[in-house]
């Protein structure tokens, strides 16, 4: 599957703090986690797994339980950029393939840091890949995962940056024991700079999203016609003809709330 060389391939995979998307509890990344099910599978890999941020977050034992023995933590505030803590780590500990997740679940989720990390690192990039086929004489083969379930197979020069897609295989299951037996190791990072943009956010919980009209759907010119000019069948509701502004105003604003078009 791998390199015919003797020398081991050094893969490192970037974590980040995910969130449930119905609780909003902290876990790990669906994405991150395949990335680290897809170095693990790797043979003769030296994996390293890396986040930046807080040392002391226990959605960390999300990824330590997949069987880590070490998990490397780029000590940073909340406030400050990951991507020039791991820019700056990166460029004195190099490897032959950085893998990351598709985009974050909490904050920005842009899905850029793997764009901007590359460009501070001055090497390829490969968006949404599911698979890596092979690696020898310094060109990976990966399997980059197209919309509708298709595939397609690229070849690129070692080092990369790599997205891992929610195509790539699951990721194991997370086991409390397994987490208790790996080693965090806290690293300091001399540059370091605050996101500035990020400072003057203000968060607040998402809205639901107004429901959509109904589309009609017709085989023909003709009957597309005939359901754009047929008048719309009442079914219940009333009619306020001569009515106080605000009783009428009410009536709309209900019926508004009943169909979901506001909340």
């Amino acid at each position: 599957m791998l390199r015919n060389q003797t020398e081991t391939l050094k893969v490192s995979t970037l974590v980040s703090i995910g969130a449930h998307p119905e609780t909003g509890r902290a876990r790990r990344s669906m994405t991150d986690a395949r990335a680290v099910e897809l170095a693990l599978n790797l043979k003769n890999t030296a994996v390293e797994v890396v986040h930046a941020g807080n040392p002391q977050n226990p959605a960390l034992d999300y990824y330590s339980g997949m069987g880590l023995s070490t998990l490397k933590v780029l000590e940073q505030d909340e406030q400050q950029d990951a991507i020039t803590t791991l820019a700056s780590y990166f460029r004195d500990n190099m490897p032959d393939i950085v893998l990351t997740g598709m985009r974050a679940e909490l904050g920005e989720s842009s899905g850029m840091l793997p764009f901007f990390l590359a460009y501070q690192l001055q090497c390829p990039i490969v968006m949404g890949i599911a698979e890596i086929l092979s690696v020898e004489n310094g060109k990976a083969r990966v399997l980059q995962a197209l919309p509708r379930g298709q595939r397609r197979a690229l070849s690129v020069s070692l080092p990369f940056v790599a997205s891992v897609d929610l195509a790539a295989q699951e990721p194991r299951q997370s086991a409390y024991g397994r987490a208790r037996q790996c080693q965090i190791v806290r690293q300091t990072m001399e540059e370091q700079s605050v996101d500035s943009e990020k400072m003057n956010w203000e968060e607040s919980p998402a809205k639901a999203k107004a429901k959509r009209l109904k589309v009609v759907k017709a085989k023909s010119a003709a009957d597309r016609f005939k359901a754009a000019t047929a008048k719309s069948e009442s079914s219940g509701g009333k009619v306020l003809q001569e009515q106080p502004v605000a009783e009428m105003a009410q009536a709309v604003f209900d019926l508004l709330l009943e169909e979901g078009v506001v909340h």
